[in-house]
């Protein structure tokens, strides 16, 4: 018997997230200098998130530089 698709597993389509929740906009700002509290917390100015710096394809796992032992 086949199991129903509401009752399986809801984490099969988390994706990585491309925006950011407003505390983290604020802290990132905040690292930045370029927000205080005192400036309150709208019309807040606009963030660039990238998880990778440009020009990295993606984490460097051991062993696959390429060097062959």
């Amino acid at each position: 018997m086949s199991l129903d698709k509401s009752l399986k597993k809801g984490g099969g389509l988390t994706r990585v997230r491309s925006v950011l929740t407003r505390p983290e906009r604020l802290a990132a700002l905040q690292a930045d200098d370029r927000w205080t509290p005192e400036k309150g917390v709208y019309n807040i100015p606009k963030t660039k998130f990238r998880r990778l710096p440009p020009g990295v394809s993606g984490p460097s796992r051991p062993g696959e530089s390429g060097e062959s032992k």
